[in-house]
């Protein structure tokens, strides 16, 4: 047997976990139910306005109601939900809560997996009568030699869960994660990941401290962690392990997650970009009825093919038409591209006048 690779450097020994297959079609919703987290790991990657906040998040979006959650999984036709945090077991009740909200609304078919550091067979019950299909423990690095010390034997025997193991491989730790992963299938785990190391905003002081390096100018990627992985999956090819990397991360689950979107909430005049974004036409105006207007009587511009975006005070418009006549108004007009997110965060702008 030998190790699979994939797109963009991830790979594997066996087959995928089932949350990982559909977050590779981008079909999983991203559910952060909680920024706090006691766990302490100095390489936690969760971006700064939401580390030790007690924030919820689906997908890029700030979610202040339960409505916000099932509107944002409707909005990508979601297969699924990823549950995340900060460590969503710092808030039990409420994850609890979300998992039996999301399978109510869209039935047992709708997949949940949760990542969290805390090992208990109290909270894995309590999980799974609520609905949770799969669990990612995520020990943290002085845990590993110790697993055989904890309740993940006895939740892997005493509940129905699909039960895995999620850690970073961290450069020069072959040898501890090798140990570590041993304990965790002994114990009857279905799997394990291993994330390649990144750096963010919030965890750069450890790119000094454990003296790490970037891996390259195009990635936050730290250097060593994948050939750490590939290490351990080389000495364990008998195991299920799967490496998933930075840039699959980014270029294959994220832009299948967005053009999952954008295929779902694009307008008419909208154009879907191969990497899931989108391309619009913009007219600013202080007053965006009359623009409106001005488009349809004097070139005869059909009501699907604009709308006003009163949030954004905008009025949007098919860009094949604004490139056009764009030249020829007497408004501010510019070829847009951005996510099909909440937040529509704007890749690139164009004026067209």
């Amino acid at each position: 047997m030998s190790v699979q690779r994939f797109e963009s450097g991830s790979a594997a020994n066996g087959d995928l976990a089932k949350g990982c297959q559909y977050c590779i079609r981008g079909s999983k919703m991203v559910l952060l139910v909680t920024g706090r987290c006691s766990a302490g790991c100095f390489y936690c990657p969760i971006s700064n306005e939401k580390k030790g906040k007690d924030v919820v998040y689906a997908n890029e979006g700030r979610a202040y109601s339960d409505e916000d959650i099932i509107r944002e999984a409707e909005s990508m036709d979601a297969e699924g939900t990823g549950i995340t945090g900060g460590d969503p077991s710092a808030v039990l009740d409420r994850t609890i809560h979300y998992i039996e909200l999301l399978k109510a609304q869209f039935g047992k078919e709708h997949h949940i997996h949760m990542y969290t550091a805390v090992i208990s067979l109290e909270n894995a019950k309590k999980l799974e009568a609520a609905g949770l299909d799969e669990i990612r423990y995520h020990p943290t690095e002085d845990l590993w030699a110790e697993l055989a010390s904890t309740e993940l034997a006895s939740i892997v025997e005493q509940t129905t869960l699909d039960v895995g193991i999620e850690v970073p491989a961290l450069p020069g730790k072959a040898e501890e994660l090798v140990t570590m992963i041993k304990s965790a299938f002994e114990a009857g785990v279905k799997f394990v990941n291993l994330n390649e190391l990144e750096f963010s905003e919030s965890n750069w002081s450890m790119m000094d401290r454990f003296d790490l390096e970037i891996k390259d100018e195009l990635s936050s990627a730290v250097k060593g962690s994948e050939e750490t992985a590939m290490e351990v999956l080389e000495r364990l090819l008998d195991l299920p392990i799967h490496f998933c990397s930075s840039t699959f991360k980014d270029s294959v689950q994220l832009r299948n997650r967005l053009a999952r979107r954008a295929e779902h909430i694009a307008k008419e005049y909208d154009v879907i970009t191969d990497d899931g974004t989108l391309v619009k036409g913009i007219v600013y105006h202080k007053d965006l009825d009359e623009a409106y207007r001005f488009l349809a009587e004097t070139y005869d511009v059909p009501d699907e093919l604009m709308f006003i975006d009163r949030e954004r005070n905008r009025l949007e418009i098919a860009p094949w038409i604004l490139e056009e006549v764009g030249t020829e108004l007497p408004y501010r007009c510019y070829i847009i591209e951005e996510y099909p997110t909440e937040d529509r965060l704007e890749v690139e702008r164009t004026p067209i006048n």
